[in-house]
């Protein structure tokens, strides 16, 4: 059973993870295997064909895998019972704001465009400009460069903060001020230390000291700060093989590669296995990375809107019974999804089940960007895969970073052991990016060991339970308060809608001020009128810290007014123990 609803203000919406059924709406059942002649299927794949040189391991070929497990071409063999599906009822919310709110927003912000254009005018700002260059179209976008000197810039002092501590659930930023409205800043050469609400430190692993720093110094004494090469060239050390096959058991796929940055794992790999004649369906909400790595090898690209599968498969179907563009409709040569498991502005999770189910059905590939959900979600923290207690073998390329719940730097890509050997040999990043540093390495592999167990403590169940618990209790007070919060109940990423700029502005000032460092989002990174603050939760967050954030933030949000929600409050005190977290289900 399904039940899904229009998406409004506290919808709850029940998936279920889709084990050993291979549709959506109807299941069919085969008691006799294909004639082994029939190579070709629903979007142009063979099976043994080769575009781009590789063929990824899709759900035709799993079929001949998974016979041990009684199944003929994804199907269930007649003569079996299927297995009740599992459920989950996950709550999500969407509260639309206001019609006036959304006006004033909008009117804000076009006074400030012409607040701007007339200072642009009357007062044209003293910058150095490039000399004999008549007849050269612009090098960059002039809005650009308008919007960041005379909107931007107003608010400039919210934004790129320094900092001269490590990023745990403290943080420490160095002040500085502006004498001219925002074109410079100076020092101070004071510091305050603020409770960090900003930082990716989900687990809490970004530390100076303990186990992981230590592992993390060691390595340096070793192999040094750099191997001072690509991988394929000499760049190699045996942390790296352990990082790889370390992540592999960890996420219950058969390899993994490793890299050194988080962006480059996306925008580096993604080009190798994608070509013209290839179709991407991307949802609205995917990160930069995944864009840029989308766009670079000249597939074709369309976008379903966010985290809506109704909208997915009308756009699979169109893509299978049209094919390619032109006369010939001549079939794509692949079709692949590109989802996130946890958007890092929405705090939404993906509808893995139903779009597992949905790539099955159609004959495409998936592939899961984990980069936020690795680590903060799931019973044993492996992200939305462990959430929502799906196979990882039925995901084509499972990617992540490390930047998040490991407290270091980098990324994965997972998968097939044929598929992570294509990377190794013909990946941009494995080629010619230089490789992750040592001590970061170590970093990693000590973390992985104590989420694994593997330190022979609990310590890493501990923080995942103690992250969850967090994140409800965190979204529960603001619930309570009557300001409008976005995503799933158990995403650590939490924004806070204010909608104008102003707005944000005062928050993010009024927040430093009471020692609290927060994150402002506004316009081109969001929508215009959905301005926010985002909140990043961390295990390393104690409940008294938690209060004394919830406590100031509701004296911010009644003071400049962002208590906008307008649905039912249960005011009853929330004992921050007895909240039942998914560990508990």
């Amino acid at each position: 059973m399904r039940r899904r609803l229009e998406q409004g203000a506290g919808d709850c919406v029940q998936t279920e993870t889709l084990t050993n059924v291979d549709s959506l709406k109807t299941q069919r059942i085969f008691t006799q295997e294909p004639k082994k002649d029939q190579t070709k299927i629903l979007n142009g794949f063979k099976n043994s064909s080769s575009a781009n040189g590789y063929v990824m391991t899709s759900s035709d070929e799993e079929t001949t895998k998974r016979k041990r497990n009684g199944l003929q071409n994804g199907y269930h063999i007649a003569t079996e019972k299927t297995k009740e599906p599992k459920t989950r009822q996950i709550r999500e919310s969407f509260e639309p704001p206001r019609l006036v709110t959304s006006a004033l927003t909008k009117i804000s912000f076009y006074i400030l465009m012409l607040l701007g254009y007339l200072s642009q005018a009357l007062f044209p700002p003293k910058i150095v400009k490039e000399k004999n260059r008549e007849g050269y179209m612009p090098l960059f976008d002039r809005f650009s460069a308008f919007y960041s000197r005379y909107v931007y810039r107003r608010v400039r002092d919210c934004w790129n903060y320094p900092i001269c501590s490590v990023p745990g659930h403290e943080v420490v930023l160095k002040d500085r001020i502006t004498r001219d409205n925002g074109w410079t800043f100076e020092f101070t050469g004071t510091k305050t230390k603020c409770l960090n609400l900003a930082s990716y430190n989900y687990l809490g692993f970004a530390e100076a000291t303990g186990p992981c720093a230590e592992a993390a110094i060691s390595a340096i004494y070793k192999h040094g700060i750099s191997t001072g090469s690509p991988r394929r060239q000499h760049g190699t050390c045996d942390l790296h093989d352990e990082l790889e096959k370390l992540t592999a058991e960890f996420l219950g796929v058969e390899d993994a590669i490793t890299f050194g940055m988080g962006f480059a794992t996306n925008a580096l790999n993604i080009p190798t296995f994608l070509s013209p004649g290839c179709l991407v369906l991307s949802d609205e909400k995917n990160h930069a990375s995944l864009i840029v790595g989308i766009k670079l090898p000249g597939a074709t690209v369309k976008v379903f809107k966010h985290n809506n599968v109704s909208h997915l498969e009308k756009l699979l179907k169109e893509a299978v019974y049209h094919g390619q563009p032109g006369e010939t409709h001549k079939p794509w040569k692949k079709i692949v999804i590109f989802v996130e498991g946890v958007y890092s502005m929405e705090g939404t999770v993906c509808r893995l089940p139903e779009i597992i189910a949905l790539k099955k059905k159609y004959k495409a590939y998936l592939y899961l960007d984990e980069a936020h959900s690795v680590g903060a979600m799931g019973k044993r923290g492996r992200g939305v895969v462990d959430y929502f207690d799906c196979d990882p073998r039925d995901i084509d390329i499972l990617m992540g970073t490390f930047t998040k719940s490991f407290g270091a730097a980098g990324g994965y890509i997972a998968g097939s052991k044929e598929f992570i050997t294509f990377l190794r040999r013909h990946s941009y990043a494995s080629r010619h990016a230089w490789a992750m540093s040592p001590p970061v390495a170590a970093q990693i592999i000590s973390v992985l060991n104590i989420l694994m167990g593997r330190d022979g403590t609990d310590e890493g169940q501990k923080r995942i339970e103690r992250l969850a618990r967090n994140t409800r209790y965190f979204r529960m007070r603001l619930e309570q308060m009557g300001v409008i919060i976005h995503g799933n109940e158990d995403s650590p990423v939490v924004p806070i809608l204010v909608y104008l700029y102003s707005k944000i502005a005062a928050m993010v000032r009024t927040l430093i001020k009471e020692k609290i460092a927060t994150v402002g989002v506004g316009y081109p990174a969001t929508p215009l009128t959905q301005g926010r603050i985002r909140i990043c939760l961390s295990a390393g967050h104690t409940k008294e810290q938690l209060d004394y954030a919830l406590e100031v933030i509701e004296k911010v949000a009644d003071e400049i007014g962002l208590k906008y929600s307008r649905k039912a409050r249960d005011l009853a005190p929330i004992v921050y123990d007895e909240i039942k977290i998914y560990q508990d289900a």
